[in-house]
């Protein structure tokens, strides 16, 4: 038996259905990133995991021990398995020590300081000590409300969008921090988002949640080389149609420029990123419109250019 399981659970509301006989194994120890747009049913399943939420049918275990939901459970929830929200639930008029130490308020007082100081050092917070949530900015607060809840020390962590508040530089730095501190512990990680490349930076085990139902599970190189809809194939990069074929599609990276090829088209605009141009092309064959990578920064607004592409790439979809 897995050390966590999920089991056919599904959840409605009213008319509108959440969850659909979702399944989850997870060992202990383990990362997974479960990625799925807004409505698919991820913060429903991460309540109905940390039993917060009363499911329509299914169960939930931990290490073989069936989680209550409030129907059953007089009060709802687990130490053994925290929730972590976007909307860091720090008491305002406490400090960061204060905050941390909330939950010990019933453990035993030496063990409840030695805790809390251990928890201030690996998540580098004890220069912030004293200070109160407002004083700090988006990732530490994020931080505090991580080691708030490390501390009683769960056995499973469920993190719900927790970085789509924070800008880009703080969120990849927190993750980063967050990978390094969640192996060191050996806490057992479920990360739901809307990003892929957040749920990438934290762990290469990915499931794929559409409209409250698995649609892949594997790591990123299966999903974007093998995915199994246009849903997956869209989550990595745009995915172009290659015309008079029957549901054939190539990402823009596979796309090879030329001054001969199969298809002619022109620019129709050009914007620089990091590692390459990302151009629209007009194909003539049909007027329809791909995005394609330009890595040399060759070609420019109007320019003619001729697509090709190793047939190997093709993803049918």
């Amino acid at each position: 038996m897995s050390y966590f399981s999920v089991r056919q659970v599904s959840k409605s509301y009213d008319t509108r259905l959440a969850l659909s006989d979702f399944s989850l194994e997870l060992e202990k120890g383990s990362f997974l990133s479960i990625v799925g747009a807004s409505g698919s049913g991820k913060s429903t399943l991460l309540r109905i995991m940390a039993g917060l939420e009363v499911q329509d049918a299914g169960e939930v275990f931990l290490d073989g021990e069936m989680i209550l939901n409030p129907k059953h459970k007089l009060v709802s929830g687990y130490d053994e398995i925290k929730l972590i929200h976007q909307d860091y639930h720090l008491f305002p008029n406490s400090t960061v020590e204060e905050n941390i130490a909330r939950p010990l308020l019933q453990y035993d007082k030496k063990y409840a300081k030695q805790r809390v100081e251990e928890l201030l050092g690996l998540l580098g917070l004890k220069e912030f000590r004293n200070r109160y949530p407002r004083q700090l900015s988006g990732g530490q607060q994020q931080k505090v409300a991580i080691a708030k809840a490390l501390s009683v020390e769960p056995e499973l962590l469920l993190l719900d969008e927790p970085f789509s508040s924070l800008d880009t530089i703080q969120t990849h730095q927190l993750i980063s921090e967050l990978k390094s501190l969640f192996e060191e512990l050996g806490t057992t990680v479920v990360f739901v988002t809307h990003d892929l490349d957040d749920a990438l930076r934290l762990t290469d085990n990915l499931l794929i949640l559409q409209k409250g139902k698995t649609v892949q599970v594997g790591n990123s190189k299966e999903l974007c080389e093998k995915p199994k809809s246009r849903y997956v194939a869209r989550l990595f990069s745009p995915i172009n149609l290659i015309p008079d074929r029957f549901n054939s599609y190539l990402r823009p990276s596979d796309v090879k420029l030329r001054s001969k090829g199969t298809l002619m088209g022109h620019v129709l605009d050009s914007r620089y990123l990091v590692h390459y141009n990302s151009l629209q092309i007009r194909l003539k064959n049909g007027g329809e419109i791909w995005e394609v990578d330009d890595p040399l920064r060759k070609y420019k607004i109007g320019d003619r250019v001729y697509l090709t592409w190793d047939e190997e790439k093709v993803m049918l979809l």
